[in-house]
């Protein structure tokens, strides 16, 4: 039994990167998130990376370990502090957040 990736693209309040972000696991898109949207795809037991792509913007490499039947939740936004919004322009991988969250199954 496989488990269950699920990617929710949130933000609170503006968020100036709006748009559909790529879901990218293991180096191959998985799908899309838009804005307030969720996105669940199954993915084998082991260990994976994930990475949430908008053009040249994106977000770091996250890695995670999948148990079968498991649920792994993260949360991506487009939203930053300034100093780390500036600073995306030079180092792309910064663009995007990307944070695990609890999987409320």
């Amino acid at each position: 039994m496989p488990a269950t990736l699920r990617v929710r693209h949130e933000a609170i309040g503006v968020e100036v990167r709006r748009g559909t972000y790529d879901v990218v696991v293991d180096g191959n898109r998985a799908g899309a998130v838009e804005l307030h949207g969720t996105l669940e795809t199954p993915v084998e037991p082991g260990r994976h990376t994930l990475q949430i792509r908008n053009g040249r913007n994106s977000s770091r490499t996250a890695t995670f370990d999948a148990d079968e039947g498991q649920v792994i939740a993260f949360r991506c936004s487009g939203k930053n502090i300034l100093p780390v919004f500036l600073l995306s322009f030079i180092v792309p991988s910064l663009a995007i957040s990307l944070r695990r969250e609890r999987a409320a199954s």
